[in-house]
C-alpha cells in the first residue's frame, strides 16, 4: 500500500502543475493586455485602473487567481522545496499557449526548452529527496538572516526600478528580481498558513502573521509583475528571471525558515546544480520563443485593425 506522503504528494504534484498551467496561460494574457495602456512607473497602483477596462486583463486575473487556489492546495500537501520547483512549468504552459493562440506548430526551440525543463525538474527532485515537516517556522534566530538577506534585496531592487539615473533595462530586470523574490515569499508563508489551518483549523490563521503578510506581500508582488510586464519590450529576459528567482527563494525559504529537508551531500548537490542549470536554459529558451510567437501576435492584432500599443521604456 502506498505510504501517507506518496499520497498526499499524488494531489500536490498535480495541483502544482495545474496551477503552473494557470500562471502560463495568465501571463500570456497579461503581458499583452499591459502593452495596450499607457505606461506606469514602478508601484502606481493607477495601471489597474486602467487594465480594468482590458477583457484580455480581467480574464488573466481569474486565471491568476485559480492558479493561486491551486497552489495553496499544492503547499497544503506538498512541501514547499516540492511545490516552487514545478512552478517552473509555468513558462513552458505560456509559451505552448502562445504557440497555439499564434496557430503555430511546436517548434525545435520550444521542443528542446520543454526537455530541458522536464529533465532538469526531475533530476532535481529525484536527487534532493525534499521531506515536508508540516509549515511550521523555525525560531526567530534562524529566521533573522534570510529576511534581512530577502528585505536588502527587495528595497534595493525598487531603489534602481524607481531611479531616474538607472537604464530601461536595469528598471525591468531590478522589478522582474523583487517580483520573484515576493512571489517566493508570498508562496513560504502560504505554506505557513496552510500548516495552521491544518493543524488547529481555520480559526488559528486569522491571527497568524503570515496571512496578514500574505494581504500585503501578494498584491505588492503581483503589481510589480504588470510594471515589470509593461516596461519590457524584450520581455523574455524579465520572464525568465521572475521564474528562476521564485522559486529558488521559496526553496531557500523552505530550508531555513520551515526546516524541510533534502539531501545534501556532494554528489547529491553537485548533481541537483547541474539539473539547476538545465532547468535555467530551457526557462530562458523557452522565454526568448515565447517572446518571438507573442510579437508575431501583435503584429497580426495590428494588421486586424487593434489601437498601437503604449510605447514601453525598454528599447
Amino acid at each position: 500500500m502506498p505510504s501517507q506522503g506518496t499520497e498526499l504528494l499524488a494531489i500536490a504534484v498535480p495541483a502544482a502543475v495545474l496551477s503552473a498551467a494557470s500562471f502560463g496561460l495568465a501571463s500570456a494574457m497579461q503581458q499583452r493586455a499591459t502593452k495596450q495602456v499607457p505606461t506606469s512607473v514602478a508601484l502606481d497602483p493607477r495601471i489597474f485602473v486602467r487594465l480594468i477596462h482590458q477583457p484580455t486583463w480581467v480574464l488573466g486575473v481569474g486565471t491568476v487567481a485559480l492558479g493561486f487556489g491551486l497552489q495553496v492546495v499544492a503547499l497544503a500537501y506538498g512541501p514547499l522545496v516540492l511545490v516552487q520547483p514545478l512552478l517552473v512549468t509555468g513558462i513552458l504552459f505560456g509559451t505552448v499557449f502562445s504557440a497555439m493562440l499564434a496557430r503555430r506548430p511546436l517548434d525545435g526551440q520550444i521542443l528542446i526548452g520543454a526537455t530541458a525543463c522536464v529533465v532538469g525538474l526531475a533530476a532535481l527532485l529525484t536527487l534532493s529527496r525534499p521531506h515536508d515537516t508540516g509549515g511550521e517556522l523555525v525560531d526567530l534566530g534562524h529566521l533573522a538572516p534570510l529576511a534581512i538577506a530577502l528585505a536588502v534585496i527587495i528595497v534595493g531592487c525598487l531603489v534602481v526600478a524607481i531611479g531616474a539615473r538607472f537604464s530601461g533595462a536595469a528598471h525591468v530586470t531590478a522589478l522582474a528580481v523583487a517580483t520573484g523574490v515576493l512571489y517566493g515569499v508570498t508562496a513560504g508563508m502560504v505554506k505557513v498558513v496552510t500548516g495552521q489551518m491544518r493543524a488547529g483549523g481555520p480559526h488559528e490563521i486569522l491571527t497568524h502573521p503570515a496571512l496578514w503578510a500574505i494581504c500585503v506581500l501578494g498584491p505588492i508582488g503581483f503589481l510589480l509583475s504588470q510594471n515589470t510586464f509593461q516596461q519590457g519590450v524584450l520581455i523574455a529576459p524579465a520572464l525568465a528571471i521572475i521564474t528562476i528567482v521564485d522559486p529558488l527563494v521559496g526553496f531557500a525559504i523552505g530550508v531555513f525558515w520551515l526546516g524541510e529537508e533534502v539531501t545534501t551531500t556532494v554528489p547529491v548537490l553537485a548533481g541537483v546544480a547541474t539539473a539547476g542549470l538545465i532547468v535555467m536554459i530551457g526557462i530562458l529558451l523557452l522565454a526568448r520563443r515565447g517572446t518571438q510567437i507573442r510579437h508575431q501576435l501583435e503584429g497580426i492584432g495590428m494588421r486586424l485593425g487593434d489601437e498601437p500599443a503604449a510605447q514601453p521604456r525598454w528599447g
